[in-house]
């Protein structure tokens, strides 16, 4: 589970702010953190198909976060990628 130290570390590295949770490049972050912390209960649980629907969606909300980026701030896409060690 992320903590809630790791979240405010990860909203001021991508938002600037304590504040600024909103932001397209805090809210991918914050899913990839979540994203990585529940595939780690899947090699426990192979079975656990609930969560597994819950991930998927996650999956889903954070693709469509990165196109809507991609569209509008190119470099911002490029860093985030890098960053967070998305599609090698």
């Amino acid at each position: 589970m992320v903590t809630k130290e790791q979240k405010q570390e990860i909203i001021v590295n991508y938002g600037g702010s304590e504040a600024n949770t909103g932001s397209s490049a805090v809210q991918i972050a914050l899913l990839t953190a979540r994203i990585r912390d529940l595939q780690g209960h899947f090699d426990t649980n192979p079975k656990d198909h609930a969560s597994r629907q819950g991930l998927m969606k996650m999956i889903g909300q954070r693709r469509s976060l990165l196109k809507y980026v991609k569209n509008t701030d190119i470099e911002l896409y490029r860093k985030l990628l890098e960053d967070l060690n998305l599609r090698k």
